[in-house]
C-alpha cells in the first residue's frame, strides 16, 4: 500500500468534528516560550486527531494560516493519594507553527 498525500478535494473533514479536536489551549511557561521564539501555539487535543485535522481546526476557527503541525503524545504519571495509587490521564499534544506575519492571540486581551 503506497502513502499518497490526498488532494484538497478528498481531505474534506466533518466540520462538527472539527469544531471537537482542539480540547484546549495550554497556557505555560514552556508554550509561551515557544510561541515568543517560533510563533508556534499550543493546544490539547484529541488523542486521536490526526495532523490535517489539526491544522483544519485552526485554520476553520482562529482564521490564520498555519505552516505546519508537530504532535506530541505524553503518557499520564502515576501518583499516590495517601495508600491509594492513581494516574494522571495520557495528554496528545499539538505545537502549531502559524505563518509569518499570522498571530493568534490566547489571552483574551484587545489588540
Amino acid at each position: 500500500m503506497s502513502r499518497i498525500n490526498p488532494t484538497p478535494a478528498e481531505r474534506q473533514f466533518d466540520e462538527g468534528r472539527l469544531m471537537q479536536v482542539l480540547v484546549a489551549p495550554i497556557v505555560s511557561e514552556k508554550a509561551t516560550m515557544v510561541a515568543e521564539k517560533t510563533n508556534a501555539v499550543t493546544f490539547k487535543v484529541l488523542r486521536d486527531a490526526t495532523k490535517p485535522e489539526i491544522k483544519a481546526a485552526v485554520e476553520l476557527l482562529f482564521k490564520v494560516e498555519v505552516q505546519g503541525v508537530s504532535v506530541v503524545n505524553v503518557k499520564g504519571k502515576t501518583k499516590r493519594f495517601g495508600k491509594t495509587v492513581g494516574r494522571r490521564d495520557h495528554v496528545r499534544k499539538a505545537y502549531v507553527l502559524l505563518k509569518p506575519g499570522q498571530e493568534l492571540n490566547l489571552s483574551g486581551e484587545a489588540a
